[in-house]
C-alpha cells in the first residue's frame, strides 16, 4: 500500500506538471525584468540624458560636493571641545593606550586654533577659516557621522560610491542616472579635480560602475585645458561640419539597425554629447570671464597660486550648476605620499594645515556666498566631506593628528536643508560619534532625498542583486530638512 501512495498516477502527473510549468513561468518572468529592466529608472538609451522626474519634488535641482581629500580634522574646524582644552596632555580617559591607524596615540591635543561663536546662530568655528565662519547661518553640521574604513583608498570610495571597494558607482552618476540633467549640452556628472592632481581612489571616485557608461563623470580642471575640442590644424570649421553630419548619419543607421543594444545607444550618444561639448565646454571653462569682484569674492586674485585655481575651480562649479549641470563634485587636496598636497597631517600640523585651510576657506565660503546673491543656494545643494576624521590626540612622538573613522563633520547647505543649526555630536573629547550617530549610507539617503529620490527606490540590477547607492542600509535624517 505504502509503494502504490508514491507511485506516479495520472492525478500525481498532472500536478507535478503544473507546478513545475509555473516554476518556469516564474523564472522567465524573473529572468526577463533582470534583462530588459536591470534598474529602477526608465530612460530612452539614445537620450540617456534628458531630464527626468524623481520620486517626489526635492528642496535641490542641483549638487556640489566639496570633497576634502585626506581626512580633515573635525576637532580643528567644526567641532567645538571644551573638554579637550581642559584635559590638554592628560591621556585620553578609558583609552589610555589607544592604538590607530599608525600606531599608539600620545596625550590630548587640544585645537590648534581657537574657536569662537559666528552668525546669528552662535556657532562656534575655529579662527581657521573666518570666511566660511562668516556663513555658519546659511550651514547645517552633521557632527556625529561614522565610517567604516580607516584607509584613505577604501575610505574614499565609501564617501563618493557607498562601498570601500572599487567598480561602484559614484554619487553622481546615480543622481544622473535618475534624473537626467536640464543642460544637453554639457555632462550631467562633472568632477572638478583639485589643481595640484587626484585623490587616492582617483577616477573611482566619479566611475559610472555598472550604470550605463553614459552616466560616468566627466573630470574637468580650471588648470588643465581640455583637449581635442578643436579641429585639427588645416581642418576647416565647415570641413568639420560635414565630417560630423556624416559621422551622425552613420551613427543614426547603426542605432536603427541594431535599436536592441543599449550600450550601441549610449556609446553614440556620448560621442554626441562630445560633439556639443565643442562649443559649450570652452564657454563654461572661462572662468577668467567673470567680473573682478567676483574673483575677489572666492580669492582667484590671491598671490597664492594654489588657492588661486582652486578658487577658479569653485567658480567653475557655480558655472556648470548655473547652466543645469546636475551634480558636480569638487576636490579639495590631491594625493602625494607623506601628505603634503591633502589633509593627511600625521605629522607637523601647525606648519601645513594653515596652508591647507587658506586654499579651502575663502574660496568655498565665496562659492556659498555667489550662489546665495544670484538666488541659486536655495535649489543648490552643497555638501563638504571629507573620508574619515582625525584622533583628538597627537600621534605618539609626533605632530600630527592619525586616522579616526569614529566620529567626523559633514555639513551640508542651501538645497532644502535648515540652516544656522547642528545635528548630533562626537563624545565629550570629539573622538567618537555619540549623539545621533550617522552613517555613510544616512548622509547619501538625505542627500538623495534633498534632490527628490527615494534612496530604497533607487537601485540597479547588477551579478544578480538590485544596487543601491546606500547598499542594505541608510536612512533620511528629516531633522535636518527645512
Amino acid at each position: 500500500m505504502a509503494i502504490r501512495d508514491h507511485m506516479l498516477c495520472r492525478r500525481n502527473f498532472l500536478a507535478h506538471t503544473g507546478s513545475g510549468l509555473g516554476a518556469i513561468a516564474l523564472t522567465h518572468l524573473l529572468q526577463s525584468g533582470a534583462d530588459c529592466g536591470e534598474g529602477s529608472v526608465a530612460f530612452d538609451p539614445t537620450d540617456p540624458f534628458a531630464p527626468r522626474q524623481g520620486h517626489y519634488r526635492g528642496g535641490a535641482e542641483n549638487v556640489i560636493v566639496v570633497f576634502c581629500a585626506g581626512a580633515l580634522s573635525q576637532v580643528d574646524f567644526w567641532e567645538h571641545k571644551p573638554e579637550l582644552v581642559r584635559f590638554h596632555g592628560k591621556p585620553l580617559p578609558g583609552n589610555e593606550r589607544l592604538i590607530s591607524f599608525q600606531g599608539e596615540n600620545g596625550a590630548l591635543q587640544q585645537p590648534l586654533w581657537k574657536f569662537r561663536r559666528r552668525g546669528a546662530c552662535g556657532k562656534m568655528i575655529s579662527d581657521i577659516v573666518p570666511h566660511l565662519g562668516g556663513c555658519v547661518d546659511d550651514i547645517c553640521f552633521l557632527h556625529s557621522v561614522y565610517t567604516k574604513s580607516s584607509t584613505h583608498g577604501p575610505g574614499e570610495n565609501l564617501m563618493s560610491t557607498g562601498f570601500n571597494r572599487e567598480g561602484y558607482p559614484g554619487m553622481g552618476s546615480w543622481v544622473s542616472y535618475a534624473l537626467g540633467t536640464d543642460n544637453q549640452d554639457l555632462p550631467a556628472f562633472v568632477a572638478i579635480e583639485d589643481p595640484r592632481g587626484t585623490p587616492q581612489s582617483g577616477p573611482n571616485n566619479w566611475t559610472n560602475g555598472f550604470l550605463p557608461a553614459a552616466f560616468q563623470g566627466s573630470a574637468f580642471s580650471t588648470t588643465r585645458p581640455v583637449e581635442h575640442l578643436q579641429p585639427p590644424p588645416g581642418i576647416s570649421a565647415e570641413a568639420n561640419r560635414k565630417v560630423l553630419h556624416a559621422l551622425n548619419r552613420l551613427n543614426e543607421g547603426h542605432r536603427q539597425n541594431f535599436q536592441g543594444d543599449s550600450d550601441l545607444a549610449a556609446r553614440i550618444s556620448s560621442y554626441e554629447l562630445a560633439a556639443r561639448m565643442q562649443l559649450s565646454v570652452p564657454e563654461v571653462m572661462r572662468v577668467q570671464s567673470e567680473p573682478a569682484h567676483i574673483k575677489k569674492l572666492y580669492g582667484a586674485d590671491s598671490k597664492n597660486r594654489v588657492k588661486a585655481d582652486f578658487a577658479s575651480n569653485c567658480i567653475l562649479a557655480r558655472r556648470l550648476v548655473e547652466r543645469g549641470t546636475r551634480f558636480v563634485q569638487l576636490f579639495n587636496g590631491a594625493y602625494a605620499s607623506g601628505g603634503r598636497l591633502n589633509w593627511d597631517t600625521h605629522n607637523s600640523m601647525p606648519e601645513l594645515v594653515p596652508g591647507h585651510a587658506e586654499v579651502l576657506d575663502q574660496p568655498v565660503a565665496g562659492l556659498l556666498k555667489d550662489l546665495k546673491q544670484r538666488g541659486l543656494l536655495e535649489k543648490t545643494l552643497v555638501v563638504c566631506c571629507t573620508e574619515f576624521g582625525r584622533m583628538p590626540m597627537f600621534q605618539l612622538g609626533n605632530t600630527g593628528r592619525d586616522h579616526n573613522p569614529e566620529g567626523f563633520t559633514v555639513w551640508f547647505a542651501g538645497g532644502g536643508v535648515r540652516s544656522g543649526m547642528s545635528y548630533g555630536a562626537t563624545d565629550a573629547f570629539g573622538y567618537k560619534a555619540e549623539e545621533k550617530p550617522l552613517s555613510i549610507h544616512d548622509v547619501h539617503a538625505t542627500m538623495l532625498h534633498l534632490v527628490g529620490i527615494d534612496h530604497e527606490r533607487l537601485t540597479y540590477y547588477h551579478n544578480g542583486l538590485q544596487r543601491r547607492l546606500t547598499d542594505v542600509h541608510g536612512r533620511v535624517v528629516h531633522d535636518v530638512i527645512a
